[in-house]
């Protein structure tokens, strides 16, 4: 719930209930900011975590979901000397949504203008799902803003196999509301065991859910439908790190496909996790981002 914002330095910060936020972790974030900045489309929430002065990590999330995706990783990250900025995507948590249609370069154009706005030049972007895509994206058409990129669990193409059933899933938000995808996405991304061991984060993921604006979801979706972004992928230079759930259905060969074309990538097939392997294996997947971090600073 928000309880004020106040203006600083040109920037729009807001207040949430109590000191800071307690995430189903159980852990304390208590040096969270919450900022809403301005860009050409519309307004983006963004929350900041660790030193003003460490290096940058954006942490990007997926459809149907917001920074709260990322809490665990922003803890340890920020622990760790980082500066995580984890925004929400626009029609997803506290952004607000333009009108659409708009395209996947739309989407990282606006992480384009979050960088612009707090004066970073070039960041370590961390992408999941839709978050992945949109780094895909970035690496195309804004590679100087890339310090190294892990994309997790996503696809730079949209064959129709994957395109088409995003069709129903825009008929039923526009009749039903985004409530109407909650429950099915999240049984579909985690499975039912996670979720009965999991009741607090498998909820948090569902409220993020189902608070998605109807203008966000059919935004994002058609911005999936139409992802072209294989030749970027070839294009990449800055260090890259592949992860995937092994059970993610037919990303593992996708993401087998793109560590071939992308110069030096690495990969990693997360064992007995499904699409959200920082959820449902998050050492396996803590561990692997680490890695992919240490090694993009040794080569910076």
């Amino acid at each position: 719930m928000q309880a004020g914002c106040v203006f600083l330095n040109g920037l729009q910060f807001y207040s949430v209930a109590g000191p800071g936020e307690r995430a189903e972790t159980g852990v304390l974030m208590t040096t969270t900011q919450h900022l809403f900045l301005p860009s050409a489309a519309c307004r983006v929430a963004v929350h900041i975590d660790g030193p003003a002065d460490g290096p940058v990590v954006l942490l990007a999330h997926a459809i149907l979901s917001s920074s709260v995706l990322w809490r665990r990783q922003a803890e340890w990250l920020a622990a760790e000397g980082w500066r995580v900025l984890r925004p929400d995507t626009r029609g997803h948590g506290r952004s607000e949504a333009p009108s659409p249609p708009w395209r996947m370069g739309d989407l990282a154009r606006d992480v384009v203008e979050i960088l612009d706005a707090l004066d970073i030049g070039a960041a370590h972007y961390v992408g999941l799902s839709l978050g992945g895509m949109c780094g895909f994206a970035l690496a195309g058409l804004h590679p100087e803003r890339l310090a190294s990129l892990c994309l997790c669990d996503c696809r730079a193409d949209a064959p129709a196999a994957f395109a088409r059933p995003w069709d129903e899933r825009i008929a039923l938000v526009e009749v039903q509301g985004c409530e109407a995808l909650a429950g099915p996405t999240i049984e579909r991304w985690l499975g039912r065991d996670f979720i009965a061991a999991h009741p607090a984060e498998a909820q948090a993921l569902h409220a993020a859910a189902a608070g998605t604006s109807r203008t966000g979801l059919v935004g994002c979706a058609r911005a999936i439908q139409q992802l072209d972004h294989r030749a970027a992928a070839r294009a990449i230079r800055v260090p890259t790190t592949l992860v995937v759930g092994a059970n993610d259905a037919a990303l593992p060969d996708a993401m087998r496909e793109l560590r071939a074309e992308i110069p030096g990538a690495h990969l990693e097939v997360i064992p007995d996790a499904g699409h959200l392997p920082n959820i449902d294996q998050p050492e396996h997947f803590d561990a692997a981002l680490r890695a992919h971090l240490e090694r993009a600073r040794r080569t910076a």
